[in-house]
């Protein structure tokens, strides 16, 4: 491996490792300053800052499900999906920017949610967005990076497809 590909690996794993930091850092603020349930609003008909637990994934996806599937479910769903990334970028260590990125930011936030699934069983939720009564669910910054990964990966796609 040259100077270029183990600046770029060594790249990627800071990142992912910044963004379950931040993630982990930001949910423990919440809990110790906000009770749960409580809500405090930043930006009023627009943004509050609140302490949710989601027992579910995505938009409460399986929230209602018994916690004895769940809560191994979407622990087994994390953990293979951060060690297929690990495994892929080994096997393609000399990728583009924003694939490289991409997957950077959704190891990072599966690592985050990995580590409130592992820690509570569920995770911490604290951004919530709305206009009047519509609200977007609570999310969180591992969530937001899972998301900005998504997305990057979408447009390198477009990209190579133009290209070609």
């Amino acid at each position: 491996m040259n100077r270029e590909q183990t600046v770029g690996t060594r790249s990627f794993y800071v990142i992912a490792v910044t963004v379950a930091l931040l993630d982990q850092i930001s949910k423990l603020l919440v809990q110790q300053m906000l009770r749960l349930g409580e809500i405090i609003s930043v930006i009023p008909s627009f943004f509050n800052l609140t302490h949710v637990l989601n027992p579910g994934a995505a938009f409460g996806f399986l929230a209602g499900a018994p916690a004895a599937f769940r809560s191994p479910f979407f622990t087994a769903i994390a953990l293979l999906a951060a060690l297929f990334i690990i495994y892929y970028r080994f096997r393609h260590p000399r990728m583009g920017l924003l694939p490289s990125l991409g997957l950077s930011f959704i190891l990072g936030g599966a690592v985050g949610n990995l580590v409130d699934r592992l820690r509570l069983g569920m995770v911490v939720d604290f951004l919530d967005f709305y206009y009047g009564a519509y609200h977007w669910p609570a999310f969180n910054i591992a969530d937001s990076a899972i998301t900005v990964g998504v997305t990057l990966m979408v447009v390198e796609i477009f990209m190579d497809r133009r290209k070609g």
